[in-house]
């Protein structure tokens, strides 16, 4: 499902295989097996390709149909969501991705438990490492 997304998304916008490649730091060849199926995206590389496309990487993965990135959704705006850090980003979209994530205590705002999400989001990430 992803290649497929991703060609789509691509062909869409009228972007080269080349352009795509030099925008995300990677080879041609390697975007053309991500757009084949011969490949699979890490994490880093998910993410840039949802930031490109300024869509989620649900959407990216099939997982859901919405092509709106996960933070709109949760209620960010544009502005704060483009105020945080690349790393704040990065965990915002880990957690607001996750369909089945439930609070005890919800905040109102998702970025008032911002600090919070850190440090389960680095246990978390230590946890995948150990399972390597």
């Amino acid at each position: 499902m992803f290649h497929e997304r991703l060609k789509k998304l691509r062909e869409k916008e009228n972007i080269t295989r080349e352009h795509l490649a030099k925008a995300l730091d990677i080879t041609y060849s390697a975007l053309s097996k991500y757009e084949t199926g011969k490949r699979e995206p890490d994490f880093e590389l998910l993410q840039k390709l949802a930031r490109y496309f300024n869509v989620s990487t649900d959407f990216l993965l099939g997982i859901s149909e919405y092509k709106q990135p996960t933070y709109e959704q949760a209620g960010i705006s544009d502005e704060d969501y483009n105020n945080l850090s690349s790393y704040q980003k990065e965990v915002i979209d880990f957690f607001v991705s996750r369909e089945n994530l439930a609070f005890k205590n919800q905040p109102e705002n998702i970025l008032d438990a911002l600090e919070e999400f850190e440090i389960f989001y680095e246990y978390w990430k230590k946890k995948q490492e150990d399972k390597k």
